[in-house]
């Protein structure tokens, strides 16, 4: 069911009643020139925008903040006014709010006395300027009362900015700039060949579907080699650590990306507490089976008992599905919060991957790209970052690759801007320690001095 306003005068519409979209209910070529048609598809709605259209090529209506009903009854409605395009937006506020709009059952929308579309359920148009709304009769339908068309629409609240809150680049151009960015990449310390980072996070959260999309994005296709799905437990049961190849048979990147059993709200299920340090630490071989009721002891013999720094994690990201923050529970909350302590105190750096942001919202679902456009995702991040006490800059949204057959350029903008993070991220790891070996050469010179 297309619209027939245009794109234009949506904008100028939607322009003029603030940050709204509009959605169509009702087309009367569709649905029937009835009141009967008319009611069906539009009573208990609101707020709504009605419009008429002739074969003289007028266009014009009515706005109303009041759902419209089949009581007979006159509405008051202080906001209510007509309007038409007649080479340009004329609107035509109420003047007696208290008889603003009118429930007519054999009629479509009926504003007042002074116009109704549909009236007597017949395609034509009642038009008595004056009573309740002033409008001269030629510049709003040119005194043609014959509809062509009639369309409903309902105004819907919407989140979408007038500037992006984040700046990104939407090319395919850029796409393959950041993936060369990270073919490129080499660690600050000689010793590491590949970053580690360690994907923490509830079950369900998207670890394993974001290996496999950013594995997926340098295959050149979508590809599924970590387990992942939809499970109240953790499909992932194993410490598992993926390299990720340039292309099929290519080279590994210098990116390795940790993926851990899901964190759990109940005690004994899950994650252990203890095994993330040890993780961490670099204590963890890849394949070591977790068992949520005991941590790895130092004593055996799959332990690694000295690590080097390419043993360790270089870099902590928090895995959150961003349409189940409101249902996040305080039992979790804590353990993050504790885990990231945890982690603050061994002087690793982390970040927070926000998922399925196309699931949390519809603006987003319709257009990827408009992610940094969208109010309520700048909502979920802040939230996020107060909840997981980290900086909002420290929180990414990204979407993984779950139903797609194909990829999509925007979705591995956002899936490789992520992964530009994790490096930056890992850099300052990197500084630290190297800065920290330095001053350590620098004070045994001085002692042997």
């Amino acid at each position: 069911m297309d619209p027939l306003l245009t794109k234009g005068q949506q904008r100028t519409i939607c322009s003029d009643l603030g940050r709204v979209k509009l959605k169509l209910l009702y087309k009367a070529s569709i649905h029937g020139f009835t009141g009967a048609a008319f009611h069906q598809k539009c009573d208990n709605v609101s707020p709504t925008l009605s419009v008429g259209y002739n074969n003289s090529g007028q266009v014009f209506g009515g706005y109303a903040s009041q759902p419209f009903t089949q009581s007979q009854q006159y509405v008051n409605d202080n906001v209510a006014f007509l309007f038409s395009f007649n080479g340009k937006f004329l609107k035509y506020p109420v003047v007696n709010r208290a008889y603003a709009v009118k429930m007519i059952a054999n009629s479509g929308p009926y504003f007042g006395e002074d116009l109704a579309l549909i009236y007597n359920s017949k395609p034509v148009v009642y038009s008595a300027p004056g009573n309740y709304y002033n409008f001269n009769a030629a510049d709003m339908h040119g005194n043609n009362l014959n509809l062509t068309e009639c369309e409903v629409y309902q105004v819907e609240e919407s989140t979408e900015l007038e500037k992006p809150w984040r700046t990104v680049v939407w090319h395919p151009e850029r796409r393959k700039e950041l993936m060369e960015s990270v073919k490129a990449y080499k660690p600050l310390v000689v010793s590491v060949s590949q970053v580690r980072v360690l994907l923490v996070g509830p079950v369900g959260a998207g670890k394993s579907s974001f290996f496999n999309s950013i594995n997926s994005v340098f295959r050149g296709h979508v590809t599924s080699q970590a387990m992942s799905g939809c499970s109240a437990t953790s499909l992932t049961t194993q410490f598992r650590t993926y390299s990720i190849k340039a292309q099929r048979g290519g080279k590994p990147l210098p990116i390795v990306l940790c993926d851990t059993m899901g964190l759990e709200d109940g005690k004994g299920a899950g994650l252990d507490f203890e095994d993330i340090g040890n993780i961490v630490k670099g204590h963890l071989p890849d394949r070591y089976q977790f068992n949520p009721t005991s941590p790895l002891s130092s004593e055996a013999s799959s332990y690694r008992k000295t690590p080097e720094l390419k043993d360790k994690i270089h870099c902590v990201a928090y895995v959150i599905d961003a349409s189940k923050i409101s249902i996040l529970s305080s039992n979790m909350e804590e353990k993050l919060d504790a885990i990231r302590r945890k982690v603050n105190l061994m002087g690793i750096p982390q970040l927070v991957l926000l998922t399925q942001v196309d699931e949390a919202c519809p603006l987003v679902k319709e257009d990827v790209k408009k992610v940094y456009l969208s109010g309520y995702i700048k909502e979920l991040v802040q939230e996020v970052s107060s909840r997981l006490g980290v900086p909002m800059s420290f929180v990414v949204p990204v979407k993984n690759y779950s139903e797609e057959l194909e990829l999509d350029v925007n979705c591995d903008i956002l899936l490789l801007s992520a992964v530009i993070q994790m490096l930056r991220f890992a850099d300052n790891y990197f500084d630290e320690v190297t800065d920290r070996f330095s001053n350590l050469q620098t004070k045994e010179k001085a002692e042997q001095q």
